[in-house]
């Protein structure tokens, strides 16, 4: 780990596949945007050797820029895999999007990874998404540490920060949140601040000099001992207390010197399982540096603490009909069992799958099944299906290095898998298999869009398809009530995004258009109409006459039809024709074009012509008589009521329950929850959260999440009701 005091390794830089599971590491970076997690994975690669001293990705004689990994702008809202090889270790870093627009990156990232580098900024502190992703991992007890950012900002404090994380990531032990470094300050300059320019280790109490580009370790000042003392002695005990030893601590308190090779293996053990996170600290290389600070110590950490693909349990599996299948965890030798984690489109290669293989090996030009199941809500079709594997490869930047095969526990690149999506398994040929999938938010936020000409409309069906194959948390839905194209968000960034790849991936330019939501008509209050369909235009000509009376009924009853005729008035043959016009015209409205909802149709009494009545005739003259009832009777407006559900911090309950009522909501009631936070639940007409998914970020500053379930549909008050006539007067 990073305290062992050894000097720089020299086996390091780009990873080809790794030669077995022990040898992996994946992690994943979490952080807000700007807290500098794209910077740190850079930083790693340098001082890894990945890259040279100019920053620039050597492959084969050929030189591009580093910063070409991927242009910054792409990387900010997706998923990105960096792997480097440290100290014959293969570590693959997936770099997550900052953006809460973003979370399926990052829960696709936790999904691939078996611990996690929590990146916090020094002079930003820790926001509530972070908190609640380190609850998230919490939850499946995911390996954490933490890393502090920015030490180089004026204002930066590297000790305060430490404290910070020990309130937010610790609440239940502070003492498992504890730094392995202090930072060594350089002199200060003209403003007074004094630049962090190496660190000091607690435990080998040895100074690790980064100020001349290179890390050079020396031994300590005798006035820096007193310095570390009081940190050094909390460290100790902290790890301690997690010791699986626990003979340790009574022998630590009865004065005995524990060796430092103890601790650290203890420490590792307990960063491994999950019981304590170490915080570190590391800034960038400056100039033609070859390592930047803290990122041997880190790489150290991530490769001696860090748990093996071995250490992660398989998700659930079960064969494609859902029969349970028990797997040895992480075995090469075991059947294949890989899941993409991640679907791009690469301008040169086409589509691109990032895959993790969880069981066996996979090899290129092999064929394999690929099963996709369970999102089909989302705009994905259940599919099975055998694919030939056509190029395996490990990334770095833009650029594929083939490679031959791939084993249990690492992440490698597919090209050109036609049916296969984000979330979908790869599996045997001849024995496949489904992965229980992850958990995917549920996008709230609707786009309503509409192709821009005749030429975008016949692209834009694949468009759409396509854009959901790569992206999980979007949704598609074609409306049937409204006929509108929606897509579904996750937030304001998201949909962005989603336009800008179909314009310029696919070709396709879209207008977006006001989000209706799916109304309803029904009657107010009892009524009667005729419906009357005579005419003679030669031959035979069309007679019906109807007579009919509505009723409304409870809330959920749909539309019922009654036959009452007595005495053959309507021939038996002819009232199905009657039912069938009247509910056509049900369908298409009564009075604003929304379908009737909620009433009984009775047929009292008709008439028919031996010659001119048919089928076609009655059906016109039901739906004539259910118009003609409308005509004279009150027809409510009827809009859909949610029912929703806030997880909010206690500190904005107020402020959410004031927002809820203020869009018409009623608030059922409230339930406190594990964390300082509280569960509000109420019913909100579906017409005013349209954008609640954006506003309620706002209100809470990133720290509330909600969930919606259509409950029913119930009258709209006059005035909104006239609103939403007068609206769809101006758009007719």
């Amino acid at each position: 780990m990073g305290d062992k005091a050894h000097t720089h390794p020299g086996a390091a830089g780009r990873a080809q596949a790794a030669d077995h599971p022990a040898s992996v590491r994946n992690v994943v970076l979490v952080g807000h945007s700007g807290s500098g997690k794209t910077t740190l994975v850079e930083a790693l690669a340098l001082s890894a050797g990945a890259v040279n001293r100019a920053g620039r990705v050597e492959d084969g004689g050929t030189v591009s820029d580093y910063d070409e990994i991927e242009h910054r702008q792409q990387r900010s809202v997706q998923l990105s895999l960096v792997p480097l090889e440290w100290d014959g270790f293969k570590v693959n870093l997936l770099d997550t999007p900052g953006y809460a627009d973003f979370v399926g990156e990052l829960r696709a990232g936790l999904r691939a990874a078996d611990a996690a580098l929590f990146v916090v900024s020094a002079s930003d502190g820790v926001d509530g998404s972070t908190r609640m992703v380190w609850d998230e991992c919490a939850a499946v007890g995911m390996p954490r540490a933490i890393v502090v950012t920015h030490l180089e900002a004026a204002r930066a404090d590297f000790d305060e920060m430490t404290r910070v994380c020990a309130e937010t990531f610790g609440a239940d032990d502070p003492d498992a949140v504890l730094p392995l470094y202090l930072p060594l300050h350089g002199p200060a300059g003209p403003d007074g601040h004094a630049p962090v320019t190496g660190l000091i280790g607690l435990l080998s109490q040895k100074l690790f000099d980064y100020s001349t580009g290179e890390r050079k370790e020396s031994e300590p000042g005798v006035e820096q001992l007193p310095l570390i003392e009081e940190a050094r002695n909390r460290l100790i005990e902290g790890i301690i207390a997690e010791s699986e030893d626990e003979t340790l601590m009574d022998r630590y308190l009865g004065g005995e010197q524990v060796d430092v090779g103890t601790l650290i293996e203890d420490l590792e053990r307990a960063v491994a399982r999950g019981a304590f996170f170490p915080v570190l600290a590391a800034a960038p290389a400056a100039g033609g540096a070859r390592q930047g600070l803290g990122t041997v110590e880190l790489l150290e950490l991530v490769t001696g603490g860090f748990p093996t693909p071995l250490e992660h349990g398989t998700p659930r599996v079960t064969t494609v009909d859902g029969r349970p299948r028990e797997l040895k965890p992480c075995d090469p030798d075991a059947p294949l069992v890989a899941e993409v984690v991640k679907t791009s489109s690469d301008p040169y290669v086409g589509r691109l799958s990032l895959i993790r293989l969880f069981s066996g090996t996979l090899r290129a030009d092999q064929t394999v099944h690929v099963s996709g199941h369970g999102l089909a809500d989302r705009g994905h079709e259940d599919h099975d299906v055998d694919e030939r594997i056509g190029t395996l490869s490990t990334p770095f930047g833009k650029q594929q290095r083939p490679v031959s095969h791939v084993i249990a526990g690492d992440l490698a690149c597919v090209a050109k898998l036609g049916r296969a999506e984000t979330g979908d398994t790869l599996s045997a040929k001849d024995d496949p298999l489904l992965m229980e999938p992850w958990e995917m938010p549920d996008p709230l936020l609707p786009l309503a869009i509409e192709a821009h000409s005749k030429p975008d409309e016949d692209k834009l069906s694949q468009g759409l398809a396509r854009l959901v194959a790569e992206d999980p948390t979007m949704r598609l839905e074609q409306n049937q009530d409204t006929h509108q194209v929606v897509l579904w968000c996750l937030g304001e960034a998201h949909a962005d995004v989603a336009l800008e790849r179909l314009r310029s991936r696919y070709g396709v330019q879209v207008d977006v258009v006001p989000h209706r939501v799916s109304l309803r008509e029904t009657f107010g209050a009892r009524a009667a109409g005729r419906g009357r369909h005579v005419k003679q235009s030669g031959g035979h000509g069309q007679f019906a006459i109807c007579e009919i009376e509505v009723e409304p009924l409870p809330n959920g009853s749909g539309v019922e039809f009654v036959d009452k005729v007595v005495g053959g008035a309507v021939p038996r043959q002819f009232i199905p024709s009657v039912e069938k016009g009247v509910r056509a015209q049900a369908v298409k409205g009564v009075a604003a074009g929304h379908p009737l909802i909620d009433v009984r149709v009775t047929l009292l009494d008709g008439k028919a012509h031996s010659v001119d009545s048919s089928d076609a005739a009655f059906q016109t003259a039901g739906a004539l008589a259910l118009r003609e009832a409308a005509a004279d009777a009150k027809i409510h407006l009827l809009e859909p009521v949610a029912e929703v559900s806030v997880l909010v911090g206690d500190d904005y309950v107020g402020a959410v329950m004031s927002d809820l009522s203020g869009r018409r909501g009623r608030v059922l009631g409230t339930e406190q929850t594990a964390g300082g936070r509280t569960l509000v639940k109420a019913e909100v007409p579906e017409i005013e959260i349209g954008r609640y998914a954006v506003d309620l970020r706002s209100l809470s500053h990133g720290t509330a999440r909600f969930s919606r379930r259509y409950a029913r549909h119930e009258p709209m008050p006059p005035q909104v009701a006239e609103r939403v006539r007068e609206e769809a007067r101006k758009a007719s």
